[in-house]
């Protein structure tokens, strides 16, 4: 089979190029391996939230100038950056997922351990401000299910009072979330979320009623809402209160739900998604360009492209892998930015950075990577695979990921 573009990695950055390269026309498909880390969204998407020194961010782009010349945004640059962004809560809305935020300045998100933490972009599910002294709320209503265990109440409480925001707690049921409890491996949010529909929503709106007295805000966890943003805007339109969410953990349904409605329109766009398959090779030509891959599930039958990216994720997604001695990308031999002393990986401070974060592969400017220090001149890569930032200390691997996937499909484009 042949396509105009392969992507290998189908979470957020393999999906947003796959969405922009098939509504442009384009036969594209993405081969995806199963959950990424789309699964595990809080809810935002952070462009930068801090600086590799730990300080918090106000204003994302007068922020870039200040990171390291290798790092993906300075490679694009400000005005990319800034133009490319401004676009993503209308490319997103297509999928019908909203956002709400501005480039320009990050707002403040309720973390499930009660901080308020800068970020870019945020679903329309959870509470966000622009900052704690332009906060109009001064008591909320803090609302768990009975039997849910991924939900802190107490953090919450603990992290609004030093806002200056009043809390009470509360814990409901419904006769469905009942039958429920009664095993404990049923109390997921992904489960809560497909049960409460229908009449159950009702009886739920009622308790959220009956307990939020005379709060400014109603705070639930993020269990509304399997695969649209619907059913929370049912719950809100039932609920004397404003309703918000707050992200669980390990996972919020906002994250599934945002994977499967992405993954919706990129199809409906008229790409193939291949699901639950793995590259094993490619097949490069003499003059070094990528002619096509192989497959699991396809066997002995190859996929051949003009054009191919790579957004299979970091270390944790194995598009990166570790031995003792070395860190590699396993399916082409990609060079990678890394040293070879193993002692330099990695910090002996649980909690300190670490170095490993920052590693990926190596890419020219226009994020096409290397074999053995020759340019594949077919291929790009995308996202958490590339080097020269951290995207956890930073809180920049959404924006990375994203914007990353839209340069280099626009490039495409030229």
């Amino acid at each position: 089979m042949k396509y105009n573009t392969i992507i290998i990695g189908g979470g957020l950055s393999g999906l947003v190029a796959g969405i922009s390269l098939a509504g442009r026309g384009k036969s594209v498909a993405i081969i995806s391996s199963g959950q990424s880390a789309l699964h595990f969204s809080s809810g935002s998407f952070g462009l930068l939230g801090r600086t590799p020194d730990g300080h918090a961010v106000e204003r994302p782009l007068e922020a870039i100038g200040r990171l390291p010349a290798t790092h993906p945004y300075n490679i694009m640059g400000t005005g990319l950056v800034s133009e490319l962004a401004a676009g993503v809560p209308e490319l997103f809305a297509r999928a019908g997922i909203t956002l709400k935020g501005q480039v320009s300045r990050n707002h403040l998100r309720l973390s499930p351990f009660g901080r308020c933490c800068p970020t870019w972009l945020t679903m329309a599910d959870f509470i966000t401000c622009d900052g704690p002294e332009r906060n109009d709320i001064k008591k909320v209503a803090i609302v768990n299910l009975r039997g849910f265990l991924d939900f802190y109440p107490g953090y919450l409480v603990d992290g609004l009072a030093s806002h200056g925001i009043g809390c009470t707690v509360d814990t409901v049921t419904t006769g469905e979330l009942e039958r429920l409890r009664r095993s404990s491996t049923e109390m997921r949010p992904s489960t809560i979320a497909r049960h409460l529909v229908g009449d159950e929503l009702v009886r739920f709106a009622a308790e959220l009623n009956r307990v939020s007295g005379a709060a400014d805000a109603v705070l639930i966890p993020a269990v509304i809402g399997f695969d649209s943003e619907n059913e929370l805007v049912e719950l809100r339109g039932m609920v004397s209160r404003p309703v918000y969410c707050v992200a669980t953990t390990p996972m919020s349904v906002c994250g599934l739900r945002a994977q499967m409605m992405l993954r919706d329109y990129f199809e409906h766009l008229g790409g193939t998604y291949l699901l639950g398959d793995n590259v094993e090779k490619g097949n490069f030509g003499a003059d070094g360009r990528l002619e096509s891959i192989h497959t699991v599930n396809m066997g002995d039958d190859m996929l051949a492209a003009d054009d191919f990216i790579l957004a299979a994720g970091g270390i944790f997604s194995r598009g990166l892998v570790a031995d003792p001695q070395h860190i590699c990308e396993p399916l082409f031999g990609l060079d990678v930015d890394a040293p070879e002393d193993r002692e330099q990986w990695y910090s002996r401070d649980f909690f300190a950075r670490q170095p490993y974060m920052t590693y990926g592969v190596v890419t020219d400017t226009s994020f096409r990577p290397s074999r053995k220090g020759v340019t594949v001149p077919n291929l790009r890569a995308i996202g958490s695979v590339l080097s020269g930032y951290d995207p956890l200390a930073e809180d920049s691997g959404a924006g990375v990921a994203i914007l990353t996937a839209l340069a280099v499909t626009q490039d495409r484009e030229r």
